[in-house]
């Protein structure tokens, strides 16, 4: 981790609630809105996330499962993801979202009129214009957490009770 973190503070908190609070409280609140308000189905939303941490290299976003309707993706799900050109995993919904993440963080200048005419036949504009947002949560938090170092230090709460 890049950041000194005081004596018993917790990294996630401290970085994005107490250094900052006025672009961190705001920032976290947007991060929380996107998992809160979502109306899209687990399966893309997970597929558009996943390869949004798959490519920001962030450990802890990687390793991080969505619950919606008490429901989670299979653990073979973040493979089928990063094959998603060649899996049988994936629906048509899903793979676009995969698809879209990977695009959007990579070559956004290349989504042309050929995608959106794929994207559109499977999702309406508004559930477009929610993934948009997604994914530019997931690219910046993600990526903020990993190039600070926060996503080694970030315990899943699965995890504190394995401890």
């Amino acid at each position: 981790m890049i950041i000194d973190i005081p004596e018993g503070k917790d990294p996630i908190g401290y970085v994005w609630g107490e250094m900052v609070p006025g672009i961190g409280t705001a920032a976290a609140g947007f991060s929380l809105a996107v998992y809160e308000h979502t109306t899209l189905g687990l399966r893309e939303f997970e597929a558009a996330r996943l390869r949004i941490a798959q490519i920001n290299g962030c450990l802890f976003c990687q390793d991080w499962r969505t619950e919606k309707d008490g429901q989670k993706v299979e653990d073979a799900f973040a493979d089928a993801v990063t094959q998603w050109r060649t899996t049988d995993s994936l629906d048509d919904r899903a793979r676009l979202a995969a698809e879209y993440a990977e695009r959007y963080a990579l070559d956004h200048h290349n989504l042309d009129d050929e995608f959106f005419t794929r994207m559109f036949a499977h999702y309406s504009q508004v559930e477009v214009v929610e993934l948009s947002m997604c994914i530019g949560s997931w690219l910046a938090f993600g990526r903020l957490n990993r190039v600070l170092g926060l996503d080694a230090v970030c315990v899943l709460p699965s995890h504190l009770s394995a401890q």
